[in-house]
Formats: structure tokens, sequence, C-alpha cells
């Protein structure tokens, strides 16, 4: 899985460099943002299969940076993060393009594979959008 490429975006320093390093043990390619407004910077210039976003932090909330991550790229797999999940906050979260809210703190293993489940559903939508591509070439072409 090293080729995984996670965004681990949460204004909680600490907490946000300890779970960096303990997904790179585990084999994935991670980089950390510590607001909103560093994450959709870094997601404008890196691609990142999956973003795992704090909801609540200041500045731009995590419903804002989802919206405006997806405006990015529309294959990026996000997750939420709460201390205080709510059926509210997963429902708009869902109508939004997140994949899964998790709740603070979680265990390792279930984020690891949800991550695992994220990417794959990454992998799906590029095959299905390059395939689209060539379909559409060869009808330009009639071939």
């Amino acid at each position: 899985m090293a080729t995984d490429k996670v965004l681990l975006v949460d204004d909680e320093v600490d907490f946000v460099e300890t779970l960096a390093e303990r997904l790179r043990a585990r084999g994935l390619e991670v980089d950390v943002a510590t607001s909103g407004e560093e994450a959709i910077e870094k997601a404008r210039t890196k691609t990142f299969e999956v973003v795992v976003l704090d909801f609540s932090m200041p500045g731009m909330d995590g419903i804002e940076v989802l919206k405006a991550l997806r405006d990015l790229n529309t294959d990026i797999q996000v997750m939420l993060l709460t201390g205080r999940a709510s059926i509210k906050t997963a429902m708009e979260a869902g109508r939004l393009g997140a994949i899964d809210v998790l709740e603070k703190p979680m265990d390792i293993g279930l984020l690891m594979e949800k991550i695992r489940e994220a990417r794959a559903q990454f992998v799906a939508a590029r095959t299905q959008r390059s395939q689209e591509h060539v379909e559409e070439i060869l009808r330009k072409y009639g071939w």
C-alpha cells in the first residue's frame, strides 16, 4: 500500500502528527495539514486519493473543506472525523460526497480498513473516468 496518498487534516497538531506517524508505519504515504485552507492548497498541487478531515476546525470547518476538495477533484475520497457525531452531521457530509463519518478517538485498525475501502473507490472512479474518456475518443473518431 505504499502508493496510497492520504491527507490528514486536523487543527490539533499533536493528534495529526501522531496519527500520520502511525499510518506511515503501516505503509501509507501521508501528508498533513493543520487547517482547511492548507488542505485545499495542498490538494491544488498534489493528488490525494483519501482525505481524513476533522469536522470541527477554526476558520473553514470540515463541510466547507469537503466542498472545496470535491470541487478540485471529484474522485477524491473524504472521511470526516468528529468528536461529536450526529445523524445530521453524517447526513450532510454524505450528501456532499463524504464516504464516512468516524468518531474520535477511532481504532487505527478500523481507520486502515476505511482507508483501504476509500482507496478502492478512488481507483474505481478513476478507472471509470478513463474508460469513459477512451470511449468518447473512439466515438469521436468513429473507431
